[in-house]
């Protein structure tokens, strides 16, 4: 991202004020991204007799958070049919007719939100990621539309439970051909953006692509300084694993600001009209998944898991372990480079930083090494006593990879500001520590292969699991 659209005007009314019920307002767009230039469709449903789309592009601004890059004139609404529900996956779809072709000519690369304004006075968002087709020499900001779409319980179903709410009746597969539910992009919201205005605001040089553009075409990470997985990031398919791993080994550094990461292992598979419009998981069920016999490394369910297991964390160096936890996140390696100005000494704490989710390092379960453990957080987990690791290790090809190790990491970007909505009690300070780190991080990876820079790794993970439990 050049400097010149950094140092643009911002524009303070970018959030939406009044999702409403949920037929008020929704649309989905049928790509999950576009390249400058390139159209897409956006399919809307209302209440109202019309509508208008403003279209912002998330970065710093100033502090404004979102430009208005392009605003629609007002557009007729119409209530489209409910939802559809194909029985054997129990996928639902939409299947609206066109609104209305987005153009994006002139639109920079970066993350956008549309936003529906209806005249009955609601809105909600429609994501859309405007990528880059190259990354080298830029640290890539790779947002995670398939976990989006895995949470996403619009029309009653999500990859997580069915109409009831039950497990046992939730989709095996999720459609992108639908709107998201609550705001429209809560996911993003919560977990992302606040990661890609620090970015923008650092002015290091930034390309933006998504985890599903990495899986069909990895040229974006050729000779990239860096790529970022942002703060739940959990559904990957095999190919976006593969090419992220061999982006690393090129000496592209990565980094993990979430937990929970690269967990479960999906499949991306035709839609109604385009393909990859639909993410696949069976989960529990894997034996039921047509891959399970004929093609057992796509088969879908936790990459740890048979029939095809690779546990997560021989590219994230942390293994995911648990759910819920609320704790402090205790600075192991206080002198580490990554902390440097945060004025940190061993064993201080930041409280409730360390949740929702988090990882660890995990004896036993393969890491790449020589590996670092920088913070070793002691917690419980559903009555058990356990720790989430944040760690740091480096690779042959120079390339740096460092992992938070609790998914609260990006939120926390924002605790203590008034626009934390979601800081679970992280004061000021916890926002402060966290803000410095990451600056930290994404400057020194930005300036390439973090072995040919920053100090190597001082591995300890026999000294503090010997010391810590």
């Amino acid at each position: 991202m050049p400097d010149a659209e950094r140092d643009r005007p911002g524009t303070a009314d970018w959030r939406v004020r009044s999702p409403g019920p949920a037929p008020a307002v929704a649309g989905y767009a049928d790509r999950v991204s576009v390249t400058p230039g390139e159209e897409c469709g956006l399919y809307v449903s209302t209440t109202a007799s019309s509508f208008h789309v403003s279209a912002f592009r998330v970065g710093w601004y100033g502090g404004a958070g979102a430009r208005l890059v392009w605003a629609s004139e007002r557009i007729p609404g119409r209530t489209q049919p409910g939802p559809r529900l194909l029985p054997g996956t129990r996928t639902v779809r939409a299947d609206w007719q066109r609104t209305l072709t987005l153009g994006t000519e002139d639109w920079p690369e970066g993350a956008y939100l549309l936003r529906l304004e209806a005249d009955n006075g609601h809105q909600r968002y429609v994501p859309l990621i405007v990528r880059s087709v190259r990354g080298a020499g830029r640290t890539v900001l790779m947002h995670a539309p398939a976990t989006w779409q895995a949470y996403n319980r619009w029309g009653g179903y999500s990859l997580y439970g069915g109409q009831s709410g039950a497990y046992a009746t939730r989709s095996l597969a999720v459609s992108f051909d639908r709107p998201y539910d609550v705001d429209g992009a809560e996911k993003f919201l919560v977990y992302e953006r606040a990661a890609v205005v620090l970015a923008e605001r650092l002015g290091i040089p930034l390309a933006y692509t998504t985890g599903p553009d990495v899986h069909r075409d990895p040229a974006v990470l050729s000779g990239a300084a860096a790529v970022a997985s942002l703060g739940h990031d959990e559904y990957w398919t095999p190919e976006q694993r593969w090419h992220v791993t061999e982006a690393r080994d090129a000496g592209t550094n990565v980094v993990f600001l979430g937990a929970n990461t690269c967990f479960r292992r999906v499949r991306l598979e035709q839609g109604d009209a385009r393909p990859e419009r639909t993410v696949v998981c069976y989960k529990t069920d894997v034996r039921a998944d047509p891959c399970y016999t004929s093609r057992p490394a796509l088969a879908t369910t936790d990459f740890r898991q048979a029939p095809s297991p690779d546990p997560e964390s021989s590219l994230t160096g942390v293994l995911y372990e648990g759910y819920p936890t609320d704790a402090p996140y205790v600075v192991q390696a206080a002198d580490h480079w990554l902390y440097e100005g945060t004025g940190v000494r061993p064993g201080d704490g930041f409280d409730h930083l360390v949740g929702v989710e988090y990882d660890r390092v995990t004896p036993g379960a393969p890491v790449p090494e020589p590996l670092e453990i920088t913070a070793h957080s002691p917690l419980v987990c559903d009555g058990r006593r356990s720790h989430s690791d944040s760690a740091y290790y480096t690779v042959r090809s120079g390339a740096g990879v460092f992992a938070t190790g609790t998914m609260r990491w990006v939120e926390a970007l924002l605790a203590g500001t008034p626009d934390g909505g979601h800081d679970h009690g992280m004061d000021a300070r916890t926002g402060a520590f966290v803000t410095r780190t990451t600056e930290n991080l994404l400057r020194a990876f930005a300036l390439g292969p973090a072995a040919q820079h920053r100090p190597a790794p001082r591995p300890n993970i026999d000294e503090v699991y010997r010391a810590g439990g």
